[in-house]
């Protein structure tokens, strides 16, 4: 037959072994079906416009083209059949671009639609899909991450002075409060936002034109196709073009990053759902029991969100070593391989987004057991040091000492930190450096307030409730401008289909 004269598969004496198709293609082709459908169609679109505009391609040809591209993004993945069975050299084809194209030259014959070929390589072809199909991914991360920023923010100006322990090394530090800690979560979400920005910056760049590798002869237009596809500019060197797939493995880097502090934050949230701290319950909604112990409540949505973080780290490995001891060219595994391991991040990145937003909002908080914590845990010590500083003109390290063996007396005793008196600091004073301190009474007892630790830590950066308020503020006016720029590249993109798919209707 005169189709098969064109087909793909002519360099080749026989068809594609059932294990490969098995192990590599049935894969790869569901996986473009999924992903990568609509937006092939698109680039399609574009490209055949584009080589009718050049004069490359005459308006009658391409007329008849653009109709059953047309034809087919109406209809869905479904109108393309896609055939495993191997029967003959023939009947299979390696990709979602070959049944595309055997299927228009059967509508069209060979000359006509064998046409929309021209000037244009599977290898940018592709590489321009999996872009955008990425593109798309990140645009929908970026807007969730947004959604929990927003939630973090607002529970932050809620819990603007709800006192809690501070750790380090997991032992009591200093008070701060539950807004204090979310805010400072939303700062580091802040930054993976700029670091996927970054990501989504690199992939926003237009492949399509560099053909196998060194462009072609034929006159195309590769700013008014990137244009047309709603990139920001030409991926501009076709061997790089076609070579690179940092954008990719950038995108899995900035997620995994992410979600590595979603790990993090789960943690905390986790054992301060203990019962030995009993600072926070979550909501039934994302809660398990035990088939054996009727008092369990088990946190399965936190143990979900770690787990899941540790299968978008396994998905940025997998992305690197593919890539990894691999040639600088177009080769599958690393230009074609990582998307599946990059786009199963971006999945699991946005599940686990919503999740975490929605954990966050269905929180319950016991704050009296949280202030009571930061009472009795000794994290007034810092301020009490701070205190005889002042008032005593002492170094800091004289009052380090002196505040030292006090709390080692009264922990030695069994007593709290609201039980140390100044008679305490004068006797290990006299002890360290044969003085007294005569510390204030209701500068001590300051001094071993929670809050009024707080309200003193008023410097940049600080818990207290004023200077939370005005960074809040800021913060909330720097998520409004993120959203913004995600809004714009959105509404950048979804002009420039609009504008394509108008220009390709008969």
């Amino acid at each position: 037959m005169m189709t098969e004269a064109v087909n793909l598969r002519e360099r080749v004496k026989e068809p594609p072994s059932p294990l490969l198709v098995e192990s590599y293609y049935r894969g790869s082709v569901a996986r473009a079906q999924h992903y990568v459908f609509q937006h092939e169609m698109w680039v399609h679109l574009a490209h055949g416009l584009m080589l009718e505009r050049q004069g490359i391609v005459s308006r009658n040809a391409m007329a008849k083209i653009l109709h059953e591209i047309l034809a087919m993004a109406e209809a869905g993945p479904e109108a393309v059949p896609v055939d495993y069975r191997q029967e003959d050299l023939y009947s299979y084809q390696e990709d979602l671009y070959s049944y595309v194209e055997k299927l228009i030259i059967q509508k069209l014959g060979p000359d006509i639609g064998g046409r929309l070929h021209t000037g244009r390589s599977r290898n940018d072809l592709n590489a321009t899909t999996w872009r955008m199909a990425l593109r798309t991914e990140l645009l929908a991360v970026l807007g969730l991450l947004a959604d929990l920023r927003q939630t973090m923010l607002a529970l932050a100006e809620e819990h603007i002075a709800t006192i809690m322990p501070g750790y380090t090394h997991g032992q009591h530090a200093q008070p701060i409060t539950f807004g204090y800690w979310l805010a400072s979560a939303a700062d580091a979400l802040a930054r993976d936002h700029q670091r996927l920005m970054g990501a989504l910056a690199h992939c926003d760049l237009c492949p399509l034109g560099a053909g196998a590798l060194s462009t072609t002869a034929f006159p195309l237009d590769r700013a008014w196709v990137a244009d047309a596809l709603g990139f920001a500019a030409p991926l501009e060197l076709a061997y790089d073009a076609v070579s690179s797939r940092d954008d990719a493995l950038e995108a899995a880097s900035a997620m995994a990053v992410m979600m590595t502090l979603l790990s993090r934050l789960a943690t905390d949230l986790q054992n301060w759902g203990s019962w030995e701290y009993g600072f926070v319950e979550l909501a039934d909604r994302h809660s398990a029991v035990s088939s054996i112990m009727p008092q369990k409540k088990n946190p399965v949505a936190l143990e979900h969100l770690k787990a899941a973080a540790a299968m978008v780290q396994g998905a940025h490995h997998a992305a690197m070593a593919c890539t990894k001891n691999t040639a600088f060219a177009d080769v599958n595994d690393a230009v074609t391989a990582v998307n599946e391991p990059v786009l199963d991040a971006a999945l699991r990145s946005r599940r686990i987004l919503a999740l975490f937003q929605e954990v966050m909002q269905g929180l319950s908080l016991n704050k009296g057991r949280m202030e009571n914590a930061a009472r009795e845990g000794f994290g007034s010590a810092t301020e009490l040091a701070d205190v005889i500083v002042r008032e005593t003109g002492l170094s800091f390290r004289m009052a380090h000492n002196i505040v030292a063996i006090v709390v080692r007396d009264a922990l030695a005793e069994g007593r709290t930190a609201e039980s140390i008196s100044s008679a305490a600091l004068d006797e290990a004073a006299q002890v360290l450096f044969g003085k007294a301190l005569h510390i204030p009474a209701a500068k001590l007892r300051a001094a071993l307030d929670p809050a009024e630790n707080l309200i003193g830590r008023n410097v940049q950066g600080g818990p207290a409730p004023t200077a939370m308020a005005a960074l809040l503020a800021r913060r909330r006016d720097g998520l409004a401008q993120d959203r913004a720029t995600i809004t714009a590249i959105s509404q950048r993109i979804a002009d420039a289909k609009a504008r394509c798919w108008a220009e390709a209707q008969p």
